[in-house]
């Protein structure tokens, strides 16, 4: 059940025109950076977007421009852990890394403790009003937010085609909490 939607979802956001992602991301954008959340967030582990994910590129440089610290996320494929590094200039700390995603070169790894984010932007394929969501399968997210001792909010940002009535929930799974589209603020419960 779980792939067919994915699979769905995919299919339909890779659907998207370059200037409707632009665009629905820009909207999203808009509704984040006044959302209480971000504003009293210092730390925000932010995704670097692919394959017409909601675009980051403009949340990063707004976050870096107002003076929050900006982390991203490091998959380590062999322990299907996350780490998270902090961003200072995209332009020049990225290149491309596991599975195609932008991630930081190795000179420019500042390693952080996840204890010390304050927020967490989380991708996904697929998303119910429950802040259940499908990802692209690895569990990184479910698995960093199972091994957490501290409770980190996390808003996942998505396109309201990406929006389905249920997920099939399995027992691993973590919720987000809260999720923003272009239209709306969903408050998960």
């Amino acid at each position: 059940m779980k792939d067919q939607i994915r699979k769905e979802k995919l299919s339909i956001r890779k659907a998207l025109t370059a200037e409707e992602v632009e665009n629905k991301s820009s909207y999203i954008f808009l509704q984040l950076k006044k959302f209480f959340l971000v504003q009293e967030a210092k730390n925000i582990s932010v995704y670097v977007d692919f394959r017409n994910e909601v675009k980051t590129n403009q949340i990063i440089q707004y976050f870096l421009s107002v003076g929050k610290n900006v982390m991203v996320p490091i998959s380590i494929p062999s322990t299907k852990q996350m780490q998270f590094s902090q961003l200072l200039d995209p332009a020049q700390d990225l290149i491309t890394g596991n599975y195609g995603i932008l991630e930081p070169k190795q000179d420019a790894m500042r390693i952080v403790d996840p204890n010390s984010l304050d927020l967490i932007l989380v991708p996904g394929v697929a998303f119910d009003s429950h802040g259940y969501r499908i990802g692209y399968g690895g569990g990184y997210y479910d698995r960093f937010f199972s091994q957490q001792n501290k409770k980190i909010p996390s808003i996942a940002l998505a396109f309201d085609l990406q929006i389905v009535e249920e997920i099939p929930m399995d027992p691993f799974d973590h919720p987000v909490d809260y999720i923003i589209t272009e239209t709306r603020i969903i408050a998960c419960k």
